[in-house]
């Protein structure tokens, strides 16, 4: 399976679509070098396409996704009137075609990644769209590619191309949707429980026992767990989750250093401020005064 890697910001964007018909005998044009990704989706009949020496029959229900930087051409031609959505796209963002084969797909592990992202900055990140898939809901789809098209109509009307791009997100939902459809792993599955544990009871004194016995898995697995999908153990995810969410206590309330160290669930100031230190290489007094007036 050949698969779309984006990097966003910024979001891939909507340029245009519309619906066709390619009679019986007709070909799909060949062009080469465009500019812009071309979308293909059929409600009915088959287009017979090839890029790059990869042929492809996208059938009722299926999506290809044509690379604007490739050579694509017809191999045959349609054996029966095919009727199909184009949409045309692109990004001013890093993009790359990898070929990534299911049964090696890597496993979902976040330990290379910040255990939370900033607060203030972007934090990059990637997401993988399949170059071809068959979807399992098809109807959904179209629907949403007929609604495009049904805009592309109106642009003279306030807010039709902000729709548009709205709506193609839920596009590039869709088909992401079926690119991380595969189960996550038992481990995967320990780790964000216990994750979602910590964060909502953050403000309480948290031990491994009583972790445990609330998702129902032993501590030293879910240590195991959590140092595979986090990278940090869960009292190293505990102490940094409170330090972010002193962040945002620091820059919007005036409450002390002290009152908000007990609020994130730090026993003693002292402890909290080297904390914050080690994260964020700065004293929590010196941080607010960067968002003070």
């Amino acid at each position: 399976m050949f698969m779309l890697e984006f990097t966003i910001p910024p979001l891939p964007h909507f340029i245009a679509c519309d619906y066709e018909r390619l009679p019986v005998g007709s070909r799909h044009v060949s062009r080469r070098n465009t500019g812009v990704f071309d979308l293909l989706f059929v409600r009915s009949g088959c287009i017979y396409i090839s890029e790059e020496g990869r042929d492809y029959e996208v059938s009722s229900g299926d999506c290809l996704i044509l690379a604007p930087d490739r050579y694509h051409y017809s191999t045959a031609e349609c054996r029966e009137d095919t009727f199909y959505f184009w949409l045309h796209f692109q990004t001013t963002g890093l993009w790359t075609l990898q070929e990534q084969l299911p049964e090696h797909r890597p496993e979902h592990n976040v330990s290379d990644l910040p255990v939370f992202l900033p607060t203030m900055t972007i934090t990059p990140f990637t997401q993988l769209i399949p170059q071809y898939v068959s979807l399992p809901q098809p109807g959904k789809f179209g629907e949403v590619l007929e609604e495009l098209t049904l805009l592309g109509k109106s642009l003279h009307l306030p807010g039709s191309r902000f729709k548009q791009q709205l709506l193609f997100q839920e596009v590039l939902r869709q088909l992401a949707d079926f690119a991380a459809s595969e189960a996550p792993s038992a481990q995967m599955i320990c780790a964000e429980r216990a994750a979602a544990y910590l964060r909502e009871h953050y403000r309480e004194e948290v031990t491994a026992k009583a972790l445990g016995e609330s998702i129902n898995f032993h501590p030293v697995y879910i240590a195991r767990c959590m140092q595979k999908a986090f990278g940090c153990s869960p009292a190293a995810y505990l102490v940094r989750y409170r330090v972010e969410r002193s962040k945002l206590l620091l820059m919007q309330t005036d409450l002390s250093i002290a009152r908000i160290a007990e609020e994130v669930g730090f026993n003693q100031s002292a402890y909290f401020t080297s904390c914050f230190v080690k994260y964020e290489g700065v004293s929590p007094r010196k941080y607010r005064k960067r968002f003070a007036y």
